[in-house]
């Protein structure tokens, strides 16, 4: 009840503030603005003139759309249609209880399959019937389907992908595919690039169709129709958060495979790929180099231009794309929650969120080996009530918008390598959709690594995830080290890897109060330092080498000198595992029985534990004793 109230405060204020500033201004017939991408008032304007120019509204259409109107094809009757019955100004599925019980986190899941996406857990808000959400088909209008259909020598396993994605999709439940695999990556983006183009155009049909109905009633001298609230607060309704200029590149680019030449223009394409990708002339040492020389998955997140912060705006209008345009003029933002973060608060709000209908986060795997505090606070800042009017027509805005309700009908499409702790809490306690939610499902086998190898799994019993870090550290002081130092095999060319950066700093400050030799490589690391640190290891100079996860996520070097390896814990990224395994073998001479390995771990690692040991092991493992 509260939040109803503070809701309904807040609007109330929100409307004074925006009457109050409209009274300052001379109410005048509305005349187009010069330039294109300025936002222009919403106003309706009573003159003494019989015939009423009605204005289009400046957040949906611009002066290059003023011509438009509403399309006579695939007039399909629109109560059919998902987008209204999701996105329509009386959805059918907000009602109070599935509200109620997503807040309280009521949900009923059950198993099922869905074609190429595999294994599925399926979560309806409990009590509700997902009714119209059950619906086959793709709901993708037949103009902006031929791109996609014409491409030649597609794999029919990637156009199955493509079908199934799209058939979920258009669904409107929340999508988590949690296993999202490299060779998949441009079909998928494809596929859902495809469903953001056509819920943005189907909302602007709406618009121009509401537009032509109110001039029409105008004209004939009739009252305006009351059932025309088709918008949001703001114009942008479609977010995709990335955590690399490159990323940014391969969504648009994506996008605009759906928007051909003649038919559409890509306004500002050259200087889009030109801050995106690499400098003129720039060399791409990951991109260019023999197949082999990095593992793949590198390749594949590091190749191009990897800053981390950015922002830029994306236009669609019927015949073109114009990429960097002002937030509150434009319909889709792609931004890396750093650069999002930015400038939140430098502008110390963030109303262009205000109306985001669609989330698109992908790659959660490197946000999350970033700064997972910047994907929390861009979060905490979608679909909140404006601060300021930002010349909102009111009379047209959806009732669920007034309600302060969009965060239950937004729909979120997380894309992940593999699941994260942080991942997973996202998928439970962060999307409210009351359409419901799908997350995929995957079995792990084994990670592969070098035949005879000893690989010895430490639990260490601990019954609240909030005391883990503190009972791991306690395990290895005073359990696991002590055993490793009291060897004279064991206590050198030892590596241990750290994959928190929480828990390096206090082992590597545990270290610096032992009589040990010892360097250290973290992600902080200089070029300089992380050459002396690797040639003091191998040549012998140091005994023990630590290491953070996120150091060798990002720099991927291959350490010589191993003979013995502890995991302080499981890595995130499975393959990182194999890798330190396979280390010992660069150097000549080298035996499986040389090479020891300990894996530190508790119940509360069960998702890296399984892409370890595989699922089957893993539940053996964490089985409790």
């Amino acid at each position: 009840m509260v939040d109803e109230n503070s809701t309904t405060t807040r609007l109330l204020t929100l409307l004074n503030v925006s009457a109050t500033k409209a009274g300052k201004k001379k109410w005048e017939p509305y005349v187009p603005a010069d330039k294109l991408n300025k936002r222009k008032s919403v106003r309706l304007v009573e003159i003494e003139s019989p015939v009423v120019k009605i204005p289009q509204d400046a957040r949906m259409i611009d002066a290059d759309q003023a011509q438009e109107t509403a399309p006579k094809e695939e007039e399909a009757e629109d109560t059919k249609d998902p987008y209204e019955q999701h996105f329509g100004s009386n959805s059918v599925h907000l009602g109070e209880a599935a509200r109620l019980s997503v807040d309280k986190r009521a949900w009923n899941s059950q198993k099922s399959s869905r074609g190429r996406l595999g294994s599925t857990y399926e979560s309806t808000p409990e009590g509700c019937d997902p009714g119209p959400s059950g619906s086959r088909g793709d709901a993708i209008l037949d103009r902006l389907k031929k791109p996609l259909h014409s491409k030649k020598n597609v794999p029919k396993d990637q156009s199955d992908l493509q079908n199934d994605l799209l058939s979920v999709l258009s669904t409107h439940r929340d999508l988590y595919l949690s296993s999202s695999s490299w060779e998949n990556k441009k079909s998928t983006r494809e596929a859902i690039s495809l469903h953001l183009f056509n819920h943005i155009t189907k909302k602007r049909r709406r618009v121009l169709k509401n537009n032509e109905r109110i001039s029409n009633a105008t004209k004939a001298g009739n009252e305006p129709p009351e059932d025309v609230q088709d918008q949001g607060f703001t114009r942008p309704s479609v977010l995709i958060l990335l955590p690399f200029r490159s990323s940014a590149l391969a969504w648009f680019n994506a996008l605009t495979t759906h928007t051909p030449s003649p038919e559409y223009q890509i306004e500002n394409y050259t200087r889009f790929t030109s801050e995106y990708g690499l400098p003129s002339g720039a060399i791409d040492k990951l991109a260019t180099a023999e197949p082999g020389t990095y593992p793949q998955d590198h390749v594949e997140t590091f190749k191009g231009n990897v800053d981390d912060n950015f922002r830029v705006g994306i236009k669609l209008t019927r015949k073109s794309v114009k990429a960097f345009t002002e937030f509150y003029g434009c319909d889709i933002i792609i931004a890396s929650p750093l650069g999002l973060r930015q400038s939140i608060q430098k502008e110390k709000n963030a109303d262009y969120l205000s109306s985001i209908e669609m989330l698109v986060m992908d790659q959660l795997e490197a946000l999350a080996m970033q700064n997972w505090d910047h994907v929390k606070f861009v979060l905490d800042h979608l679909n909140k009530l404006p601060k300021e009017s930002h010349d909102t027509d009111f009379s047209r805005t959806k009732p669920w918008y007034l309600d302060g309700h969009s965060e239950y009908l937004r729909q979120s499409i997380l894309l992940s390598a593999y699941e994260t702790p942080e991942t997973r809490q996202l998928y439970n306690a962060s999307l409210k959709n009351v359409a419901g939610k799908i997350r995929t499902d995957k079995r792990w086998s084994p990670i592969e690594v070098p035949a005879g190898i000893d690989q010895n799994f430490v639990r260490f019993e601990c019954g609240n995830p909030k005391d883990e870090a503190d009972k791991r550290f306690n395990y290895f002081t005073t359990q696991l080290l002590p055993i490793v130092l009291k060897s004279a095999v064991q206590s050198s060319n030892t590596v241990i890897f750290v994959p928190s950066y929480f828990d390096f700093v206090r082992v590597h400050n545990h270290f610096r109060k032992l009589s040990v030799s010892f360097t250290v490589l973290s992600e902080y690391s200089t070029n300089q330092e992380i050459s002396r640190g690797r040639q003091a290891f191998f040549a012998g100079q140091k005994s023990i080498l630590i290491v953070t996860e996120r150091f060798h996520f990002y720099k991927r070097y291959k350490i010589r000198g191993i003979r013995n390896i502890i995991f302080y814990g499981p890595p995130d990224h499975p393959q990182f595992y194999s890798e330190y395994l396979s280390y010992p073998f660069l150097d000549d001479g080298v035996e499986s029985s040389d090479v020891t390995c300990r894996v530190l771990y508790s119940k509360y690692d069960w998702f890296r534990l399984e892409r370890i040991a595989g699922t089957e092991e893993a539940i053996e493992l964490t089985k409790s004793l």
